[in-house]
């Protein structure tokens, strides 16, 4: 049996033996069954045995993700099963147009299933942190910030929604842009900044997943020969750091490329790349 999961279903959970210890999923139970979150078990005799759900982003996006098994019933394909369930519940909405996840590349179980599931590769991105980009900085002056509206649209429209390039809409949730990514709000709130010549841009956006982050996204592949770009990066890390008061580190996605490119000395601590899986509605699943 597949059910929607609740809030009393916390005690069934809490007795999985999925092998993972210290589960954030137990932590923060009761927004997972919440909002514009939803989370499904499979029951085997009654006992909770795999779990997974999705994310609903910007009425449009459903981002899979709570993947978990019992170790009893591992090799079984009852996980392909409940995926398979999740996504037909997903795409009940009609407003939901893509259906995907982000899973870390050594994290083999998720990745079999989500093949099985027939969801193609989208893009792969190593999530580089930071707390110092001196070693970046070129001795340049810094970027002007943009706050028109009409120009903020006018670059993302550019670099992003003509061609559904993969946005990072927050630290672990890439998606293909859409028009539904970039709402006013979100182009207020987020801070655009722009080279002297005009030819490049970057944004600056806040993010919290237990440290607070400075998330830098920038479109192109030579972000380590833009004079200006780092000192910017700088200047708005360190107002933030002093905003927040707390742990805070600048995160940006870079591709592989990218962080081949990387100089000998840089200073990112670069965890195992994550894949995006997805597809979109009108494409089989």
């Amino acid at each position: 049996m597949i059910r929607q999961l609740h809030l009393e279903d916390l005690p069934r959970f809490e007795k999985m033996d999925t092998g993972i210890e210290d589960d954030y999923i137990l932590a923060i139970f009761d927004r997972l069954v919440t909002g514009n979150h939803r989370l499904y078990g499979l029951f085997v005799d009654d006992q909770l045995v795999s779990t997974g759900g999705y994310t609903v982003f910007a009425n449009r996006y459903a981002m899979l993700g709570r993947l978990r098994s019992d170790r009893s019933i591992q090799g079984q394909n009852l996980s392909t099963k409940l995926m398979t369930f999740v996504i037909d519940k997903a795409l009940e909405h009609p407003h939901i147009q893509w259906v995907g996840a982000n899973t870390q590349e050594h994290n083999t179980p998720a990745r079999r299933v989500l093949d099985k599931l027939n969801l193609p590769s989208q893009a792969t991105l190593f999530n580089a942190t930071t707390s110092n980009v001196t070693s970046l900085e070129s001795d340049s002056e810094p970027w002007q910030p943009i706050h028109d509206l009409k120009r903020k649209r006018e670059w993302v429209e550019k670099t992003y929604i003509q061609s559904s390039a993969v946005f990072p809409l927050e630290c672990y949730y890439p998606f293909p842009a859409s028009e539904a990514l970039f709402t006013d709000e979100h182009l207020q709130n987020w801070s655009f900044y722009e080279n002297h010549d005009q030819t490049r841009f970057f944004i600056a956006k806040t993010d919290q997943k237990k440290y607070h982050y400075l998330h830098v996204v920038y479109p192109w592949s030579d972000l380590w020969s833009q004079n200006g770009l780092w000192e910017t990066v700088s200047a708005a890390y360190r107002a933030l750091k002093e905003q927040t008061g707390e742990e805070t580190y600048i995160w940006t996605d870079l591709t592989r490329e990218e962080v081949n490119l990387l100089p000998e000395d840089h200073p990112f601590t670069l965890p195992s790349p994550w894949i995006l899986y997805g597809v979109n509605r009108e494409d089989s699943i």
